[in-house]
């Protein structure tokens, strides 16, 4: 049985801490170990098949093939295809493949960006796997997704129809990488069909974990030639895309560009032509045709005013998707440009400045956590916050202070597998400056603090987007950050990235805490003796020939008497006595002896008390709004991961906290903190097992 997600997200903020994701130590796609995998097989003398992505339909997905062609699939081995077949033949080139029947442009553009870089190659594609020694048709790529690189591991069962690939194949017959490496992202994708239609740069990103820049050519900067020749020499992954025509098809157009199509960005060059420089740009069409018949394609005459040298390095003449065009029309016949990194360099070339990437993992919740854009000033100081300190260049870099010197990239994470399924929200963010008495703030920033201050920097507008970004200039000082849907109340998780000329150092402000108070505390009043007697005359009344009450009795009392007329939705469960004679038993017996129920009502009245204090709404339940405020005029800070697992386990459908929930929650949250205190150094707290299924099998 898999442990519950609460377990696994902190088993996964552990290995990543501990170095798991990197590069060198990938996670293990869907919890499958490759060598033990292969082991396994190895010494039973079995041929791999994966059960996590099957060879069936299940794994071509739905509506990419008609009926009666799903039916004349057969999942053959590279063996079974051809007699020879070969991982890779004489070595890797952007003209070994050709796209199939999925519409994936996107996806093999940028592998043919990926085979220009032999160091990312190897890192993505590890080229050392045969199909001679130790075969056993097991197969395993890496990708970066979202955060952290992971290892995906597949059998090499491709789908055939007549024993030809129906997918990507290769131009040589006997060459599988493409088709295996096609297959492995289809499984992080969830299908065959989940894998249709897309943009280059999700590919980009997941090939290289890196830096990810997107240039509309519709407004291009005014440096974008040598933006790209940076790019070329940094060893960047460029990819650009045609503008959609009126339909979704990819029509060809007279020019010999097909519209809404994914190309390849293979190199820049500038050349001498009737002695004048020509900036040139050369790309390349994932079908392996279809080229760019204008100026500078293969056969224009313009190719004759150049330098014999030029003519032979640049020049090939064959329809191999493959062409050249100048800058100006690249801007004119494309909509936009990606480059991606898996470094900063590009950004500025010869800078004695070091750039520093940092990813931050956060979510926004619907009612908790989930405040929408500034429109909605009221909860817009809901969302995730990240403090900032922008520390000042060192004197190299101090020359190019002015410059832009930050890049905030904001990217969404799905919660579904299936890439099909997932709707990416209307995201952005806003950068605020923060100064004078507002650096003494602790925890969250609210919201008097957006209604004064204005945003420094901010993404240009709320895209429905994987990933939105924006290359800022910050001088000096402190910042927040805050990554917001459009709209209020949408759920999504995602990935903030920060990569910065300048040191920086940056926290999630995400607690809320109640505000010290600078009275000095009353006196406590002195003890009630009527009212404690009160109480106790009440227990008497239910309580056992020991003067204990169990659960069922307690459940009585607080439904039918203390709590009578307050609970709306059925009072209390014998579950939840039970929870709380469990928290409030300092004997262990099961049962509540007289102080320990006069304490417990007295925590009980508390918390009623603020239960309608906080109920402004005045709808006998709390909203997550109001449930944040109880929580901190109950006297506890609350960050916002443990305030949305509050949220999920205590609410009801419509999100809304009844007082029944409300009790249980504080009370738990109440005596679980005295326990980490009473256990904990303050920082940690280490129990054997005995210790730890002592406590959490009884409280």
């Amino acid at each position: 049985m898999p442990a519950p997600g609460v377990c696994m997200n902190i088993i996964s903020q552990r290995h990543r801490k501990d170095g798991c994701g990197t590069p060198n130590n990938p996670e293990k796609f869907l919890n499958q170990d490759y060598k033990q995998l292969k082991d396994f097989c190895l010494i039973s003398g079995m041929r791999y098949i994966d059960d996590m992505f099957p060879p069936d339909s299940r794994s071509i997905g739905q509506g990419l093939l008609s009926p009666s062609n799903m039916a004349q699939v057969k999942w053959l081995r590279p063996w079974k295809i051809v007699p020879n077949a070969s991982f890779v033949v004489d070595g890797v080139s952007r003209f070994d493949f050709g796209q199939g029947l999925v519409g994936n442009c996107w996806f093999l553009a940028s592998i043919g960006s990926l085979t220009f870089q032999t160091n990312i190659l190897n890192q993505v594609v590890p080229l050392e796997q045969t199909f001679d020694d130790e075969y056993c048709g097991l197969f395993h790529f890496r990708f970066w997704r979202f955060g952290r690189w992971i290892d995906v591991i597949i059998d090499d069962k491709l789908p055939t129809i007549n024993g030809k690939l129906i997918f990507v194949r290769s131009k040589d017959p006997t060459e599988f990488w493409p088709a295996l490496m096609e297959k492995a992202y289809a499984k992080v994708c969830g299908s065959y069909a989940d894998m249709n239609a897309g943009t280059p740069a999700e590919a980009l990103v997941d090939f290289t974990g890196g830096v990810h820049m997107c240039v509309q050519l519709s407004d291009p900067p005014a440096d974008l030639w040598e933006l790209m020749c940076r790019a070329g020499r940094s060893r960047s992954l460029m990819s650009c895309g045609t503008p959609q025509g009126e339909t979704d098809a990819n029509t060809v157009l007279p020019n010999g560009l097909v519209q809404g199509h994914a190309y390849t960005v293979t190199g820049v060059k500038h050349m001498k032509s009737r002695g004048e420089t020509v900036q040139l740009v050369r790309l390349w069409n994932p079908w392996g045709k279809r080229e760019w018949n204008g100026d500078w394609s293969d056969e224009s005459p313009l190719w004759k005013t150049v330098s014999t040298e030029d003519r032979e390095v640049c020049l090939s003449v064959c329809d191999d998707g493959e062409f050249w065009m100048t800058l100006k029309d690249f801007c004119k016949n494309y909509s936009d440009l990606d480059i991606c990194s898996s470094n900063p360099d590009f950004l500025e070339e010869g800078s004695a400045c070091n750039w520093k990437t940092s990813f931050y993992e956060g979510r926004w919740v619907a009612g908790t956590t989930a405040g929408g854009c500034m429109n909605n000033l009221e909860s817009f100081w809901t969302n995730p916050q990240y403090r900032v300190q922008v520390e000042k260049l060192n004197s190299k870099c101090a020359v190019n202070q002015g410059e832009k010197n930050m890049l905030v990239s904001l990217m969404q994470k799905p919660d579904k597998r299936n890439r099909r399924l997932v709707q990416n929200l209307h995201i952005g963010f806003s950068i605020f400056e923060v100064t004078g008495e507002n650096k003494a703030q602790r925890g969250k920033f609210p919201a008097l603090f957006f209604k004064r201050n204005k945003p420094v920097a901010q993404s240009k507008t709320f895209l429905n987007a994987r990933e939105v970004m924006e290359f800022v200039t910050l001088k000096p000082g402190e910042y927040l950050i805050v990554p917001s849907t459009y709209n209020p109340n949408e759920t999504a998780s995602f990935l903030l990235t920060i990569i910065s000329k300048a040191e920086t150092h940056v926290h999630e402000s995400s607690g809320v805490y109640p505000q010290e108070s600078k009275q000095k505390k009353k006196p406590r009043p002195e003890k009630d003796s009527k009212d404690e007697e009160k109480k106790i005359t009440l227990f008497r009344q239910f309580s056992d020939k020991y003067e204990e009450v169990d659960a069922e009795k307690l459940q009585m009392i607080l439904n039918d008497t203390i709590l009578k007329g307050d609970l709306k939705s059925g009072g209390f469960s014998t579950d939840a006595c039970r929870s709380m004679v469990a928290l409030m038993d300092t004997s262990v017996t099961g049962k509540l002896n007289s102080e320990e129920f006069v304490r417990l009502w007295k925590k009980v009245g508390k918390y009623k008390d603020i239960f309608y204090k906080c109920d402004v709404s005045q709808t006998g339940t709390l909203s997550l709004k109001e449930l944040r405020n109880a929580i901190i005029a109950a006297g506890r800070g609350i960050s916002d991961d443990i305030l949305n697992v509050i949220a999920l386990r205590y609410g009801a459908s419509s999100g809304h906290i009844t007082l029944e929930n409300f009790i249980s929650l504080i009370l738990r949250f109440d005596c679980m903190a005295q326990i980490y205190k009473q256990l904990s150094n303050g920082n940690i707290m280490t129990l054997r097992e005995p210790e730890w299924m002592y406590i959490s099998m009884y409280t």
